[in-house]
């Protein structure tokens, strides 16, 4: 297939009919939110039937059977008006719903990828634990085998809608000396005995996107609960946040594209020394500077997507256009700001939010370190 630097068509539609979606069911609500730190779950349902809680899975289970260049697309426009909306979809899609259709049985997947899809029911992804977060394997929560099934004990943190999801992908260990080869993924229901709902995380930013802790007490799961492989769960899960970091990414691109463009309608507006402050030089420099490092995020992402809709490997791709696009959508929030002067630090103007937002891009599913050091090993493997 020759490069292709444009939309198709059919993607232009996609990201016209999102965009509209976002101003019109989500930028009217985006401060009351933050502020009450509530999480919009009723807006599950209006996404499910637009396709965007199902944006990469087939339409025989109820997704809408598209691509990651139209799922990176899908989530920068959301993340544009909200950076909190665009996380919750991009952790339902990505983790709980991808992990679920990647590894799943025939029957796992009829059972949870079409509702999650459909936006009927919503997913969580529990795998970061108060002593594990950068190194995932030292996890301690475990599986053990009990009549017919397992019972799950141990608790995880930062855990997108670790409160209100319906099924949640848990990571647990089922064979401690075997290290990240013994540790084993499971699906658990919300309802099941000893799937516990913990404390809610009061965030700096994002804060609309819920984020708690789940506690599992003996609970009980069949066997067919077990999802992928015994002992698979790990490398596994490392091959679904391939793909979930291209969607991180894309949630930096579109928080940093809000700042900017919320940065250069002010800089046209207001005005000093009797002229717009667009035309002095020092903020046309920045506005030049955050144009351009936007689209060189976008270019990462959209190599990184379309290397993954052409089935072919992404480690260093999905990494590279995670770590850049979410190291610049703080560094264009910060500029935004400062374009704003004082202004831009009270919440009477959107980018403040843009830059509490951006923070987490750096740190959720993956570290900047974390990519970096990915990347180094990726090199060393090409060799």
């Amino acid at each position: 297939m020759a490069m292709q630097f444009d939309l198709t068509e059919e993607q232009q539609q996609v990201k016209r009919m999102v965009r509209n979606f976002a101003e019109t069911e989500i930028k009217p609500n985006v401060m009351a939110w933050d502020e009450a730190q509530h999480f919009p779950r009723e807006l599950f349902a209006k996404m499910g039937e637009l396709g965007l809680t199902g944006v990469i899975f087939p339409e025989e289970l109820g997704g809408a059977g598209m691509g990651y260049v139209e799922y990176a697309t899908v989530i920068e426009e959301i993340a544009r008006v909200c950076g909190s909306v665009g996380l919750s979809v991009a952790a339902h899609n990505s983790l709980c719903t991808n992990h679920l259709f990647q590894y799943g049985t025939p029957e796992q997947k009829q059972k949870y990828v079409t509702p999650l899809a459909k936006g009927q029911k919503l997913g969580s992804w529990a795998l970061t634990e108060p002593s594990s977060g950068s190194d995932a394997s030292g996890m301690k929560t475990n599986a053990v085998r009990s009549n017919g099934g397992w019972v799950i004990n141990g608790s995880k943190n930062f855990i997108t809608h670790g409160i209100s999801s319906d099924i949640c992908v848990v990571l647990a260990i089922t064979d401690r000396e075997m290290r990240s080869r013994g540790i084993s993924a499971f699906v658990v229901e919300r309802g099941t005995k000893g799937f516990i709902a913990g404390k809610k995380e009061n965030k700096l930013g994002v804060r609309a996107s819920e984020t708690a802790s789940i506690i599992f007490e003996d609970c009980w799961i069949p066997n067919e609960n077990l999802l992928g492989e015994r002992g698979r769960g790990f490398v596994n899960a490392m091959q679904v946040l391939d793909g979930g970091r291209i969607s991180i990414a894309a949630l930096a691109l579109g928080i940093a594209q809000g700042a900017y463009e919320a940065a250069l309608k002010y800089s046209l507006e207001r005005r000093q020394f009797d002229q717009p402050i667009f035309d002095f030089e020092a903020i046309q420099f920045k506005l030049a500077d955050m144009a351009t490092q936007i689209d060189a995020a976008r270019l990462l992402i959209f190599r990184a997507a379309w290397l993954k809709d052409n089935k072919r490997p992404t480690t260093r791709e999905s990494a590279m256009a995670k770590l850049y696009a979410s190291e610049i959508a703080v560094k264009v929030a910060e500029e935004a700001i400062q374009i704003h002067g004082g202004y831009g630090y009270t919440k009477d103007y959107p980018v403040e939010k843009y830059w509490r937002d951006s923070k987490l891009c750096t740190i959720g599913e993956g570290t900047s370190e974390v990519q970096r050091l990915v990347i180094a090993r990726q090199l060393v493997a090409s060799l």
